[in-house]
């Protein structure tokens, strides 16, 4: 359904540009950091969600019409980036369900829904990722070839793409948590883990 050239330079291309340190990726270290890899996959869950929603829209052209409309999906962005900083705030203050406990160490799990709405909120309000579709996704369609095949194939590649990229980060936070937590540096894990969360938010409200 697409030519095999084609898919060698979409491949690559997209691992590198997943790879890349951004919103999500810090969301999934963070996540690694407080919650753990396993509890980070619900957030991988609803990030895997937005982001195929967001390439199957831009791929069918629904982007354009977004973005000429901004004012709901700015609200939509503020909203989200507030939240997301609002629990960097709780989590430099170590308060919050999210904040390791300094005296414990015992990590009270965050909701599956609450880490599967951020994950999806993050992802869908990044007017990034959608630029980004709608610059790269055009490319590689073929305008001769039925369109639903060809975007249900390129969207898998990128779903497993950036599965591997999220628990990579995911993993890499999980190994800095355990290496300052094990050093007695809780408050430190805290702050750092909140500094990037509040980073994420006011990235997705500006961004």
């Amino acid at each position: 359904m697409i030519a095999p050239v084609a898919l060698s330079v979409f491949v690559p291309t997209f691992f590198l540009v997943s790879l890349t340190p951004g919103m999500c990726m810090t969301l999934a270290m963070v996540l690694g950091m407080t919650q753990g890899v396993r509890r980070a996959l619900w957030m991988m869950l609803g990030e895997l969600t937005g982001v195929a929603l967001v390439a199957v829209a831009a791929g069918a052209g629904v982007a354009t019409l977004m973005l000429s409309q901004p004012a709901l999906f700015t609200a939509f962005k503020w909203l989200g980036g507030a939240y997301l900083a609002y629990l960097g705030v709780m989590m430099w203050r170590e308060r919050g369900r999210m904040a390791i406990p300094e005296l414990t160490g015992e990590q009270a799990a965050v909701g599956r829904r609450a880490l599967v709405a951020q994950g999806f909120v993050t992802a869908v309000a990044n007017p990034k990722g959608w630029a980004f579709f709608v610059a790269l996704l055009p490319p590689f369609l073929d305008p001769g070839r039925p369109l639903a095949a060809q975007l249900a194939v390129l969207v898998a590649m990128i779903l497993a793409i950036e599965f591997v990229c999220l628990l990579l980060y995911a993993a890499g936070g999980r190994g800095a948590g355990r290496l300052l937590g094990s050093a007695g540096r809780v408050r430190l894990l805290n702050r750092l883990a909140g500094t990037l969360m509040m980073g994420v938010g006011v990235w997705l409200a500006l961004g």
